[in-house]
């Protein structure tokens, strides 16, 4: 029930992608973005936006400087 809450919280940040994403994926993705500050959310956003369905959020700079910390 929390991971629903917490997916829910980030709908308008998911990728259009998600619901076909293994689960672990999923995680990994709520967990980046649960760790944007509004600055980077806001930045994500126009990225997502602006790149439409070439838009891919593993091989954003944002997801890979996060994903090398967090190893």
């Amino acid at each position: 029930m929390e991971k629903e809450t917490e997916t829910e919280s980030y709908y308008c940040y998911l990728p259009d992608n998600f619901d076909f994403l293994a689960s672990n994926l999923q995680k990994e993705i709520i967990d980046y973005l649960s760790s944007m500050d509004e600055r980077q959310k806001k930045a994500y956003l126009i990225a997502k936006e602006h790149l439409g369905s070439s838009f891919n959020i593993f091989r954003s700079n944002g997801y890979k400087e996060w994903k090398s910390k967090t190893l």
